[in-house]
């Protein structure tokens, strides 16, 4: 079997149900048995075995509690069905400590990312909104940063935000976001949790032990970065 990789006016993907395989590009659809664009369009044709195996995610999670911001997450780097690193740092501190962040999806792509989100702070100091909504921008727009593949949580002591590359800037209403593959198990979690005596660092970690128990791509190596508000 063959599978259509490369670049083209959209996204695609490929189904396969029983012998059939579905491609997708952009708005239309190429069944099996169809013409196929030719390389022309930017599309080649290669062997589903030299398809190159994805990064799978991470869990990472964000808390603002009691006075407190919490971004915690997991340590494992998984390529296909083998864990290559499991004490990975997917947290860091940004603009002098005065920022925490954490990112799920490719190193190399996040670290590049949290690099020009550096440069956006140091060109708008003290407003991580305005410097994550220019970065998102940038991130949609340029023809090198979108394509890059990530998701990452940010924080300072007023606003904690979810940016992707497809242009969202989010900011949960209740304080609580996750991201990743076990982000959904950790954000159930942690909402679950929100209303206990436990503080955010502690609903962090006991979040993210939960999603670790669940999720195959997700370890419980966590590593925690705290903000107090005041």
């Amino acid at each position: 079997m063959t599978i259509l990789c490369g670049d083209w006016d959209g996204a695609f993907y490929q189904e396969r149900a029983g012998n059939a395989t579905r491609v997708a590009f952009g708005q239309g659809v190429i069944k099996s048995g169809a013409s196929v664009p030719s390389p022309s369009a930017g599309v080649r044709l290669v062997s589903e075995d030299a398809a190159p195996r994805s990064m799978h995610a991470t869990t990472i999670l964000m808390v603002r509690k009691g006075g407190r911001v919490v971004i915690g997450g997991d340590g494992q780097v998984s390529l296909g069905q083998t864990i290559v690193k499991g004490n990975a740092r997917k947290v860091r501190r940004l603009s002098k400590g005065a920022v925490i962040g954490g990112f799920a999806g490719s190193t190399a792509d996040a670290f590049t990312l949290f690099e020009r989100l550096e440069a956006k702070l140091e060109q708008y100091p003290g407003q991580l909104t305005r410097a994550c909504v220019e970065l998102t921008k940038d991130w949609r727009t340029d023809r090198y940063l979108r394509r890059l593949e990530a998701m990452m949580l940010v924080a300072d002591k007023e606003v904690g935000l979810l940016l992707s590359g497809a242009g969202d800037v989010l900011e949960p209403e209740n304080g609580i976001a996750a991201i990743g593959s076990g982000g959904n198990y950790a954000l159930a979690a942690a909402r679950a949790l929100a209303d206990s005596d436990r503080d955010a660092e502690t609903i962090v970690r006991r979040s993210l032990a939960i999603a670790a128990e669940i999720c195959v791509y997700t370890n419980a190596n966590i590593v925690i970065e705290t903000l107090d508000e005041t």
